[in-house]
C-alpha cells in the first residue's frame, strides 16, 4: 500500500472501506458512463428551455399560462429519469424474461389508438388520449422491437450452439417486427421509417448473413413503390413529399413548415437572438415548433453554435452508446445498445434534417428534446438499458 493510500486511510478513518467499494473498479459508480448521462440529461434540460420559449406565448394551447408545457416536460423528464434508475437497478438481462409481455403490451396499445381512445392529430391517428393526456405508443413499440428482435436473434448464440443467427432465427424476428411496422405504415409514415432503419440495423449488428440485409433494403424500396403505386397514402403525406422535393411547389400549404423552419435558423445567425428573443418563434411562425420542429428554436435563439451544441451532445450520445455495444458482454447485450443508436441516429438526423429542408416532414420528434412524454419515457427507457448493458460489461472492455 502506497504512503498516499496510507494517508487517505487515516483521514477517512473507519469509513475507508465504504470509501475503496465506492471508488473500486467494479463498482456501480465506475461502471456508470457518467458522460452518457450527462450528454442525455444536458439535452433533456436544453429542451425544457426551448420547449418553455416555443410555448410561453401560446395562449391558445397554454391554459394562459406561460409555465405549462415547462412544468409538464419537467414532470416527463423527471418520470424518464425514475425509469432510467429503475431500468438500471433491475438489469436487461433479468428483464430478458419480460420481454414477450412488453412486446405484447407495445402492440395492443398501437392497436389502441383505433379504438375510441385513438385520436388524430395533424392528420396521424397515432395518439392515445387519456383525459388531458395524449400518448404516443408507437415509441413504446420501438423498445418492442429491439427487445424481441435482440431475445430471438441472439438464443442460439449466447447459447453457444451457434456463432451467428441461423435463417430461422432471422426470419422469426423479421415477423415479429413486422407487426408494428404494418400497423404504423398506414398512419404514421415518420414512425415506420424510423422503426424499419431500427430493424436493419438490429439485423446488421446481429452478424446475420449480409444477404439478409441487402434483402431487406431491397423489400422496403419495393415496399415503398408499392404502397405509392397503390395510393394508400393520405394526400398531406403527398404533399409533404411533392413540397420536399420542390420547396416552392407550395409554399403556403405543404411547404410553409419547412420555409418557415428555414428562416427561423437563417435569421438565428452565428449567436441567436438570445433565450425567449426569437421574433419567428415569439410570432408562432412555424408551427408544432415545441414538438417536431423544436431544433428550429435552437437555430433562432441560440444560433449556430447553440444549435452545434445540441448536434455535438447528440454525437456524444451516440458515440458513447457505439461503445457499450462494442464492448457489451453478449449478443443480446450488443444487438440492445446497437438498436437503440440506429434508433437514435436516424430520428435526429431526420428531425433536424426535415427543420433544415434536407429530409421530408415526416413528423417525428427529436429525442429528449421535443415536448412530449412518451418520446422522453422511451429515450430516457434506452439510456438505462445503455448503462445496464455497459454494468454487465467484462472489466477489461
Amino acid at each position: 500500500m502506497s504512503v498516499h493510500t496510507l494517508t487517505i486511510d487515516r483521514r477517512l478513518g473507519p469509513d475507508r472501506g465504504a470509501w475503496r467499494r465506492l471508488i473500486a473498479r467494479d463498482s456501480l459508480l465506475r461502471r456508470v458512463d457518467w458522460l452518457l448521462l450527462l450528454a442525455a440529461t444536458a439535452l433533456s434540460v436544453m429542451g425544457c428551455l426551448l420547449v418553455w420559449s416555443a410555448t410561453r406565448n401560446r395562449d391558445d394551447i397554454n391554459n394562459g399560462d406561460p409555465q405549462f408545457f415547462l412544468v409538464r416536460q419537467i414532470i416527463n423528464l423527471g418520470v424518464g429519469v425514475v425509469l432510467t434508475a429503475a431500468v438500471m437497478w433491475l438489469g436487461h438481462h433479468r428483464l430478458r424474461s419480460g420481454v414477450p409481455v412488453y412486446y405484447a403490451f407495445s402492440i395492443l396499445a398501437i392497436l389502441a389508438v383505433y379504438s375510441p381512445l385513438g385520436t388524430e392529430i395533424n392528420g396521424q391517428r397515432a395518439w392515445l388520449a387519456i383525459g388531458s393526456y395524449t400518448l404516443q405508443p408507437g415509441e413504446f413499440a420501438k423498445l418492442g422491437i429491439i427487445l424481441a428482435m435482440a431475445l430471438v436473434l441472439a438464443a442460439q448464440v449466447d447459447a453457444g450452439d451457434r456463432v451467428y443467427p441461423g435463417a430461422r432465427a432471422v426470419i422469426q424476428a423479421l415477423a415479429l417486427a413486422a407487426v408494428p411496422l404494418a400497423i404504423v405504415v398506414v398512419d404514421d409514415m415518420g414512425m415506420a421509417m424510423v422503426i424499419s432503419v431500427v430493424i436493419l440495423g438490429v439485423l446488421l449488428a446481429s452478424g446475420a448473413a449480409l444477404g439478409w440485409s441487402i434483402g431487406l433494403i431491397v423489400a422496403g424500396a419495393a415496399g415503398a413503390v408499392l404502397v405509392w403505386a397503390l395510393g394508400i397514402l393520405d394526400q398531406y403525406q403527398l404533399d409533404r413529399f411533392g413540397a420536399f422535393v420542390n420547396p416552392s411547389l407550395d409554399p403556403a400549404g405543404a411547404g410553409y413548415n419547412t420555409n418557415q423552419a428555414r428562416i427561423a435558423i437563417g435569421s438565428g445567425g452565428l449567436f441567436g437572438k438570445g433565450l425567449f428573443q426569437g421574433t419567428q418563434t415569439t410570432g408562432q411562425f412555424v408551427p408544432e415548433q415545441q414538438t417536431d420542429f423544436i431544433f428550429t428554436v435552437a437555430g433562432e435563439e441560440l444560433g449556430f453554435v447553440g444549435a452545434g451544441a445540441i448536434v455535438l451532445l447528440i454525437g456524444i450520445v451516440l458515440w458513447r452508446a457505439l461503445r457499450i455495444a462494442r464492448g457489451a458482454s453478449d449478443l443480446y447485450s450488443t444487438i440492445i445498445a446497437a438498436g437503440i443508436v440506429a434508433w437514435f441516429a436516424f430520428q435526429c438526423f431526420e428531425n433536424i434534417g426535415m427543420a433544415l429542408g434536407i429530409m421530408p416532414v415526416a413528423g417525428v420528434p427529436l429525442p429528449f428534446l421535443s415536448y412530449g412524454g412518451t418520446s422522453m419515457f422511451a429515450s430516457w427507457i434506452a439510456i438505462g438499458l445503455l448503462q445496464s448493458v455497459r454494468m454487465k460489461r467484462p472489466l477489461s472492455a
